[in-house]
């Protein structure tokens, strides 16, 4: 039994390990200009090799996709339980969405550019975690604007706020002057201060 545990560890490792490599590879040079030589080079495995751990490189891609959204809904739901407060909750949202991005940037480049290449069945499945990871975001802003928001305005909000996260990619440094809780402050006031203008159907302003 411990043999067969070991093995399964170790496998599992590699696999993660070649997951996290061809991240790298997918987001920088792109899906379809990589190949499964280059992911088996660059994991200093053969081809034949890689081939023992995953059947195609799109497999691969659902592989980094599919494990990156279950690393973004988590436990989140019940994690917003013990958060009190709306604006609380959308800084707790900001600063795990940054922590996760920023630990795993590779991947979430991955998603935002090369989800479109997977097969449909595939493609259905990352995305709908998706769209329950904006229903969650979604139902604390909703919560914060107030019922009578239309949901349209709403969505609107939520997809600013996935987009000051997302797109950090293209200019943040992690290891640069601005740490992460530094910038998901920076994002959280920023965001913040543009809710509190908004106002709803009956005038109300958010202080």
């Amino acid at each position: 039994m411990k043999n067969k545990v070991g093995q399964f560890n170790r496998k599992g490792n590699k696999v993660i390990s070649i997951a996290k490599i061809a991240a790298k590879l997918f987001s920088t040079r792109g899906y379809l200009e990589t190949s499964m030589d280059e992911i088996a080079a660059a994991a200093k495995i053969s081809k034949g090799g890689i081939y023992h751990y995953f059947t195609s490189k799109v497999e691969i891609l659902y592989f980094i996709l599919n494990n990156y959204m279950d690393l973004v809904l988590g436990d989140l739901e019940e994690e917003l339980k013990g958060v009190e407060g709306d604006f609380a909750k959308i800084k707790y949202i900001i600063s795990r969405h940054i922590d996760l991005y920023v630990r795993n940037v590779y991947e979430a480049k991955t998603l935002l550019h090369e989800a479109h290449n997977l097969p449909p069945k595939s493609f259905k499945i990352i995305a709908e975690k998706e769209r329950r990871y904006y229903q969650i975001v979604a139902g604390v802003l909703q919560s914060c604007l107030g019922a009578s928001v239309e949901k349209d305005k709403v969505t609107a909000v939520a997809f600013t706020l996935f987009g000051m996260c997302n797109w950090i990619y293209s200019w943040y440094n992690s290891k640069g002057p601005v740490t992460p809780q530094q910038l998901s402050k920076i994002i959280f006031g920023i965001f913040t201060n543009g809710v509190s203008n908004l106002q709803d159907d009956g005038g109300r302003s958010y202080p």
